[in-house]
């Protein structure tokens, strides 16, 4: 829009007023960034020229600061909106985390229960076995008495109190299984206690290996232990070790059935281990399997939340990440992985004393 029709149409409207200008006069014409401003006047003043200029200088300057404060009251209602919506967006973020590992903790349960049931089997069988037993001593031993013979009495009572002594140990035995398995499903934020590392493992290798083999009934792995008897007590969360145990166990047993299926290798023996070793400061937990090992291009992703590399259904993704986290931010530890593509993988659990 040209400059001049607007100028005109300003002294147009001037004249329009009630007292008129008719004698004014355009003297000067200062255009700024936004606009421009017109100095009328009757007579010419030439001195004031220099301070018109000036004066635009600054009302451009004050302007441009007006403009800037209403855009920056703009943005900062739309920061104040995105913020709300941030927050709630991060508190069901946070809900659904907090669902998910939930639900990992269950599956992992899930996991467990093949294993667990094959575990309070054996103590429960021992207990009807040796309870039957007794039954059957103690229907002697009444005989025995009737005939007047106390010492043989006295050789059966031996027996039965012997007996009775299993029953004890494999009821223990039992009601630990039960113990661990509650203990498993509880939510995390329990307390540290002096731990038995080693017994920790010792159960979990078998729960998860028990667990496997209760799905695929053709399974076969050897089982290597080796625990350092030195070991003292660890102050740990045990029902949260046990969980990132049994991750990198079932993850090991999952490995090497893998590369039995995948290859059909006939010589080819899957071979798990799970070693404990204290190191100065620190107590060393290894899992060791001799799979398929994990690709390069994988190596970096294995801790970030949802990332799997088995098929849909089989994997929530959130294993490695929780044990991680378990590792780490709940017990100051580290969790070091070494691997090599067709021989296998190595998790490291190191935990500090």
């Amino acid at each position: 829009m040209s400059t001049l029709p607007v100028i005109g149409e300003v002294l147009k409207n001037l004249k329009k007023t009630n007292n008129g200008f008719p004698n004014y006069q355009i003297d000067h014409v200062v255009y700024f960034k936004y606009g421009y401003l017109l100095f009328i006047t009757k007579e010419p003043v030439p001195e004031s020229h220099d301070i018109f200029k000036r004066f635009a200088k600054v009302f451009e300057q004050t302007y441009t600061r007006f403009l800037d404060l209403k855009k920056a009251e703009a943005q900062s209602d739309l920061i104040k909106k995105e913020k709300e919506r941030l927050e709630v967006a991060l508190s069901e973020l946070k809900a659904t985390q907090s669902q998910l590992i939930q639900s990992e903790k269950m599956a992992s349960l899930g996991e467990l229960t093949a294993g667990i049931a094959h575990e309070i089997q054996n103590p429960l069988n021992f207990v009807n076995n040796f309870s039957e037993v007794s039954k059957e001593l103690l229907d002697e031993m009444l005989e025995e008495i009737e005939n007047g013979d106390m010492e043989e009495v006295k050789a059966i009572m031996d027996d039965v109190v012997q007996n009775l002594e299993k029953i004890n140990h494999h009821g223990k035995r039992a009601d630990g299984i039960v113990k661990g398995m509650l203990q498993h499903s509880r939510a995390s934020g329990s307390q540290k206690e002096p731990t038995d590392i080693n017994a920790l493992a010792d159960e979990y290798l078998r729960l998860a290996y028990h667990g496997l083999r209760a799905k695929d009934k053709s399974f076969n792995a050897t089982l290597i232990t080796d625990f350092d008897d030195t070991l003292e007590k660890v102050n740990v969360i045990p029902q949260d070790i046990g969980r990132v145990v049994l991750n990198l166990l079932t993850n090991a047993f999952y490995a090497v059935s893998e590369k039995k299926n995948q290859n059909n290798i006939e010589d080819f023996e899957p071979t798990v281990s799970i070693t404990t070793k204290k190191d100065s400061n620190k107590v060393n937990i290894s899992v060791k399997d001799n799979g398929n090992g994990i690709p390069k291009h994988v190596i970096e992703k294995i801790y970030q939340p949802f990332f799997t590399t088995k098929p849909t259904g089989q994997g929530t993704g959130l294993g490695l990440s929780m044990s991680y986290d378990i590792v780490t931010k709940g017990h100051g530890g580290e969790l070091k992985v070494n691997t090599k593509q067709g021989m296998g993988t190595e998790f490291i659990i190191k935990l500090p004393i």
